[in-house]
């Protein structure tokens, strides 16, 4: 393409400066240097502009990436990406508020979206340029406004989805087939009530290996939060999370979703207390017909299942939505910006997601609509059956404790595990509501004060 003047990097939000980010930004100096050994060795080829990436992306979903950063490479010979994959959870979103309050970050990095709240605030990133994305091919209007939304604060945007991985079931369509969940054309008709729920369930198990659905949370950090969020926000109800507190917490809706996992997992046609690991396997094994978790599991269960469907998680209460985070592409700050490589840092975006059928292929939701909307990825199978997900994703409330890999998050599936079995959904909450106000009072570390 015909080369362009570089231009000045977008303005970049003030740093705090407290006594948590000198030790943040002393640790930060240790982690430059680990981390450099884990990109490319050797100088960046003459010509090529250098874009140093962080991401958590292992296994399957590492691979897939790879072969992005191929097809962006030879659409963009002038780019010279170097990938740097980190340790999921707590210690990857330690590591890049460390880095960017050091200056010493990656050009781009992914971020889920639900944590962006965590880091915005605090000066850890820069907002994107958004007339070098439209250069580049990406603007607003090519993703869902909700999902858009989530990365905006300010008057800037600071983060662009890469996908949508939202929360759904997968279903055996022999046994759904015969326990008469079926539509004429052989996907799952709608469940439209929570009683339609539990008789589904109940249906199921008649039909085939004596269990209903399978769900998997009590050595899981996070499933049992996402199932409960899910159902709380169909309820309609809002949960507030005001600095300071006390949380708005509508019990009476957080008590209608305990019961309806109560009644659902019951120990008798559905198992109350399953580990992640038992639950894919049962389903996997056909010893229940519907299993609850996320679309990254669909690469796994078509190998292991022959007859698998999917489906968006149903709408049993009054408004749909359907739990998802979003892996996100950020700016981390640093001291003295290359404009050169900014440049660089929105061109790779842009054509990561305009090579992200590939990411589509795995069982996410691209998020890039030109994608996510074509012919070839509505071809895909199942992923076009659960692909109305994306249009209601409900995402974790914005606060900077909450999100993908946070201690919260285990708070709050302990309370599923109360509800189920423990004492039960009064209990459940009790602790919820307690949970939720021990949460609201903490002050956010990224922007403390200069004490």
């Amino acid at each position: 393409m015909p080369s362009s003047p570089v231009p000045e990097p977008p303005p970049r939000p003030p740093s705090p400066v407290s006594r948590r980010s000198i030790l943040l930004g002393g640790g930060a100096l240790a982690l430059g240097a680990a981390a450099a050994g884990c990109t490319p060795g050797g100088a960046t080829p003459a010509g090529r502009t250098p874009v140093r990436f962080w991401s958590l992306f292992q296994g399957g979903d590492g691979a897939r990436a790879e072969t992005m950063y191929a097809a962006v490479e030879e659409q963009a010979p002038h780019l010279a990406i170097e990938p740097t994959t980190l340790a999921w959870g707590p210690p990857y979103y330690t590591k890049l508020a460390m880095a960017s309050v050091g200056g010493r970050a990656p050009e781009t990095a992914i971020m889920h979206l639900s944590r962006l709240p965590g880091y915005a605030p605090g000066g850890l990133l820069e907002p994107f340029d958004l007339d070098l994305l439209a250069e580049f091919g990406v603007t607003p209007d090519d993703f869902v406004p909700d999902l858009w939304r989530r990365g905006e604060y300010d008057d800037g945007v600071y983060a662009v989805p890469l996908d949508t991985h939202p929360f759904i079931v997968f279903y055996d369509t022999e046994l759904a087939d015969s326990a008469g969940l079926l539509d004429t054309d052989g996907r799952l008709r709608p469940i439209r009530s929570d009683r339609e729920l539990v008789e589904a369930s109940r249906a199921l198990a008649e039909a085939g290996g004596g269990n209903g659905i399978s769900f998997g949370y009590v050595n899981d950090d996070s499933q049992g939060w996402r199932l409960f969020w899910n159902l709380y926000s169909q309820t309609g109800a809002e949960l507030r999370l005001p600095e300071g507190g006390p949380a708005e917490l509508d019990h009476d809706a957080a008590l209608r979703v305990y019961r309806l996992l109560a009644e659902l997992f019951d120990g008798g046609t559905s198992p109350a207390g399953q580990s992640y690991q038992t639950a894919l396997a049962g389903f996997a094994d056909g010893r229940s017909g519907m299993l609850l978790t996320g679309e990254w599991e669909l690469p796994y269960l078509q190998d292991s299942v022959e007859n698998l469907g999917a489906a968006p998680f149903p709408t049993v209460f009054e408004q749909p939505g359907s739990y998802a985070d979003s892996h996100a592409f950020v700016l981390p700050r640093q001291n003295d910006p290359d404009p050169e490589r900014v440049r660089a840092a929105h061109e790779f975006v842009a054509l990561m997601l305009r090579n992200s059928m590939t990411w589509g292929e795995a069982g996410h939701l691209p998020a890039y609509r030109p994608v996510g909307e074509s012919e070839e990825y509505l071809s895909l199978s199942p992923q076009a059956d659960y692909a109305a997900a994306a249009e209601n994703p409900v995402l974790d409330p914005p606060s900077w404790f909450a999100g993908a890999g946070s201690t919260f998050h285990t708070d709050m599936t302990d309370t599923v595990r109360t509800a189920l079995t423990g004492a039960g959904p009064e209990a459940a909450v009790e602790q919820l509501a307690e949970a939720l106000d021990s949460w609201v009072v903490r002050e956010n570390p990224t922007v403390g004060g200069t004490s």
